[in-house]
């Protein structure tokens, strides 16, 4: 029952509260990391070297960090104050909103600058060039895709882990975001972070992509896209998501984008048309959904079992 509590809670605070906006740990561990990369990242070094030094470094900044707070969080006087805290730190449910919805209503006001703009602090593509569609279509994939990577995601982890575990999903998933990238320096310094990202994501993705098509009504549309579509992203985890989440709201993202300088074509998924800025509230409703979905399932499963 404790456990439901929890989840509850933490949403509940980040629904009032929403993101931190000054001094959030995600912000400071991302700073420690970045000059951690370039420090130990040298191009100088053989490609092994920098592979090596690159798994090192996801454990010297992630082991540490999650068993403390697991610590702390099994054995302190104020365990659940901190499961909570801990929690509603790693879920970003309302800050995806609020970042996606000023995509939405830049194009409701016709204003291209700012929704290009808006769309840019949520995705790592060039958005210079974006028309009204494709900036929807950006901001739809960024919901869902998040939609896992910070609410769901985040919530199986606490379930599974407590809140060690939620604790170094989320600083995985922040390592992976910010070395990810298959370019000539991140490559194969960042490969220990995307690889763990891609195993610790697998079972909360394809949750995920379920919770989709339930929340939406739309199963069997969600399904059929996950199994002719999910695969064709480099990521085995994003294209599942992406693929039931449009396949769940009727619509079809992916296409050409531009990311750091170069012209790259991303899988098309889902069913339909480009979405228009209305589908970016119904994605937005469907994470909300699959959130609240997962909740009442935790505090009926502890209250059956209390």
């Amino acid at each position: 029952m404790q456990t439901g509590i929890v989840v509850f809670l933490a949403l509940v605070a980040d629904h009032w509260f929403g993101e931190i906006r000054h001094g959030h740990p995600l912000t400071a561990f991302g700073r420690v990391s970045g000059r951690l990369e370039r420090a130990w990242n040298r191009r100088r070094l053989p490609d092994w070297l920098r592979c090596g030094l690159g798994v090192l470094a996801v454990g010297v900044l992630v082991v540490p960090v999650a068993v403390v707070i697991g610590w702390l969080s099994r054995t302190g006087p104020y365990g659940l104050a901190i499961d909570v805290v801990v929690l509603y730190l790693a879920v970003g449910l309302r800050s995806l909103g609020d970042h996606a919805r000023r995509v939405q209503r830049a194009l409701a006001a016709e204003d291209i600058d700012e929704a290009r703009a808006a769309v840019g602090m949520i995705v790592s593509r060039d958005t210079r060039a974006l028309d009204a569609r494709r900036a929807a279509a950006a901001t739809v994939e960024s919901v869902l895709e998040n939609g896992n990577d910070a609410v769901l995601g985040a919530l199986f982890w606490y379930l599974v882990g407590g809140a060690g575990g939620v604790v170094a999903y989320r600083l995985v998933n922040t390592l992976d975001a910010m070395w990810g990238y298959r370019t000539a320096r991140l490559e194969k310094f960042g490969w220990a972070a995307a690889r763990l990202d891609d195993v610790l994501n697998w079972i909360p993705a394809r949750l995920a992509a379920l919770t989709y098509g339930l929340c939406a009504g739309r199963p069997l549309a969600a399904w059929r896209c996950v199994r002719l579509q999910g695969l064709r992203a480099e990521s085995p985890n994003a294209g599942v998501v992406m693929a039931a989440g449009a396949g769940a709201l009727g619509v079809r993202v992916g296409g050409p984008s531009v990311y750091h300088g170069r012209l790259r074509w991303r899988p098309r998924f889902g069913v339909g048309r480009a979405p228009a800025a209305e589908a970016i509230d119904r994605a937005i409703r469907l994470v909300q959904g699959g959130a609240l979905a997962w909740t009442a399932i935790v505090l009926l499963t502890g209250y059956a079992l209390a």
